[in-house]
């Protein structure tokens, strides 16, 4: 099999990388490094089936594959925020680019959408079917409305051209390779931990949050490929339910900081709650998360201790 994936130097992007060559695949990595980052795939560069294509989505592009593992986006709200045109560029034009790559070569095409599309849900927890609640023209909205209009990309050009497409709701994501600047909460509180700066929390902290570990979503994504008569959307995320006041405890434990929690004002459009229905994707993917939230920050935080370790030598 030779796979592209786009946005394959960020954070999940280098992690099915990996997956995909420890499975046998020859993997091209098509990235254009703006929250991409090549210390992420620098370990692969030796790979004799691995390729790096330095590009932007937005633009065309001519390759044969056989699989198309379309996750390039910025994910995180202090990346697609600074340039939020650009953002709605790369999920719509990219999608769309992508999508005909995938109609001249017949190959398999996956998106890694979003729990975004959700916006600030008012059903609880969150079902494939469920349409979302989203502020069309708030600050979010770049990235929320951009996924949503790649969905129906992705189903426009199935019901049409017969593309064979598959859709990934993919809830917050954690691990190894987070950036230091990534922004979300994860790294903002290890980081802060591990610093002995305050962890700030945005509001009361009575919103939550299901954290799902890298590992058991790109087991997720691949699974989800794999299938022959699946489409999706499918929702790969942990359905196990956390505040933001419970992930600052559980960090500052594992840390062994005495770092304070502060909190701010609350962020624009912030979901208030968040916790995926998970049984399509066991019943269709024989899929669920297997890693709990303390055993994956412990190693969360050791990525992000080493890291900086490195940064002050």
């Amino acid at each position: 099999m030779r796979a592209l994936v786009t946005g394959g130097a960020g954070f999940l992007g280098s992690h099915l990388c990996e997956r995909l060559l420890s499975e046998g695949a020859e993997v091209i990595c098509l990235d254009n490094f703006y929250s991409g980052n090549r210390a992420n795939i620098r370990h692969l560069m030796s790979h004799p089936n691995f390729e790096v294509i330095r590009h932007d989505v937005v633009e065309p592009i001519l390759l044969e594959v056989d699989r198309i593992f379309h996750l390039a986006c910025p994910a995180s709200p202090v990346h697609y925020q600074y340039n939020p045109v650009k953002t709605i560029k790369t999920s719509v034009m990219g999608t769309i680019n992508m999508l005909g790559l995938a109609k001249r070569v017949k190959a398999r095409i996956l998106l890694t959408s979003t729990s975004e599309v959700y916006g600030n849900p008012q059903q609880h927890p969150q079902k494939e079917s469920y349409w979302g609640n989203v502020n069309p023209i708030g600050v979010r909205s770049c990235y929320d409305e951009g996924k949503r209009v790649a969905e129906c990309l992705m189903m426009d050009y199935h019901r049409q051209n017969k593309v064979d497409v598959r859709i990934a709701r993919v809830f917050n994501t954690y691990g190894p390779r987070m950036a230091v600047n990534d922004g979300r909460v994860v790294s903002n509180f290890c980081v802060a931990a591990l610093r002995g700066e305050e962890l700030v929390i945005y509001g009361d902290g009575s919103q939550t949050r299901s954290f799902a570990y890298v590992d058991d979503i790109i087991d997720g994504l691949v699974r989800l490929m794999a299938v022959s008569d699946f489409v999706g959307p499918v929702n790969l995320g942990c359905p196990d339910e956390f505040t933001m006041q419970d992930l600052a405890r559980m960090v500052l434990e594992i840390t062994g900081s005495r770092a304070k929690v502060t909190f701010g004002e609350a962020r624009s459009d912030d979901p208030e709650r968040r916790k995926p229905d998970v049984s399509l994707a066991r019943e269709r993917l024989g899929w669920e998360p297997r890693t709990a939230l303390r055993d994956g920050l412990v190693r969360t935080v050791e990525h992000f201790r080493t890291v900086l370790s490195l940064t002050r030598t």
